[in-house]
């Protein structure tokens, strides 16, 4: 299933109206089935599914290294896409037994929760002896324009790279959610063995406070964005040692948590 579509339509315009072709993105139903159990149906842009379907089961904490997958495979359907994972004896027993006490599926943020509690997950602390320069964080998010085909293409889509310091945006993911384009790059530093703790993820959109979870649970020490943090987002980022910079455009950076991880000897920041 392609990532994108062109779609014909009509530009209004103050100079007058033409005929016109869009590429839009797609976004379709993805269903999250464990062991033959769906736990969760998410909408999302198909590419790099892989990568999605296991980003999502470690952010979720269903597995907690991909070596718990025994199979794993990609389903297309009429109505929408199954990620299928066959999962080893001990995770499906932790899995069955979160089935029991949960309402429903988990899912982007706080889908199928069912109290105030959960809302606010317990997550680890980030310990990482990573250092970023000035440099490296306000650089970050040009660099990661570099990386958005999808985006180049529709206008829709958010981002997600992995920031390697002194070396640029090794890789990047596009969805047209925000925690999915991170689940996307996660199960992609998975997959390729890259160390998260020695980076930081750079992203498109604001920072709420499921980012900084999945961040947390990931095992990545830093978060950079484009806008703006919420307040739960910074308060759960200085809990648990997650460097957190916002409004990284070009020309510099607000820092909000954790600033030993940034050097700042170097004043020059163009």
């Amino acid at each position: 299933m392609l990532a994108h579509i062109s779609t014909p339509g009509r530009a209004h315009r103050t100079e007058g109206t033409r005929d016109i072709h869009r590429a839009l993105p797609e976004e379709v139903p993805v269903a999250l089935v464990f062991n033959g159990t769906t736990q969760a149906v998410m909408m999302a842009t198909p590419a790099d599914l892989a990568d999605f379907a296991l980003g999502f089961a470690l952010t979720e904490g269903i597995v907690t290294t991909p070596s718990q997958v025994e199979e794993f495979e990609i389903v297309d359907h009429a109505h929408g896409i199954e990620a299928r994972f066959w999962l080893t004896d001990d995770r499906a027993e932790v899995l069955a037994e979160r089935r029991r006490t949960m309402a429903g599926p988990v899912g982007c943020g706080l889908c199928g929760i069912d109290s105030l509690e959960q809302a606010m997950r317990s997550v680890p602390h980030v310990m990482s002896d990573m250092r970023m320069t000035v440099q490296d964080v306000t650089r970050a998010t040009g660099a990661l324009r570099d990386h958005q085909r999808l985006h180049d293409l529709t206008r829709a889509t958010h981002a997600a790279g992995f920031l390697m310091p002194g070396s640029g945006v090794l890789l990047a993911r596009e969805d047209v959610g925000r925690h999915n384009a991170l689940d996307k790059l996660i199960g992609a530093l998975a997959h390729q063995g890259l160390d998260p703790t020695q980076g930081a993820a750079v992203m498109t959109s604001r920072l709420s406070v499921e980012l900084v979870q999945k961040c947390a649970i990931a095992g990545i020490p830093a978060l950079i964005a484009v806008s703006a943090p919420t307040g739960a987002a910074v308060r759960l980022a200085q809990e648990v040692g997650i460097t957190l910079a916002a409004f990284a455009r070009g020309e510099g950076f607000d820092l909000y948590s954790h600033p030993d991880r940034i050097n700042d000897e170097a004043a020059d920041v163009a």
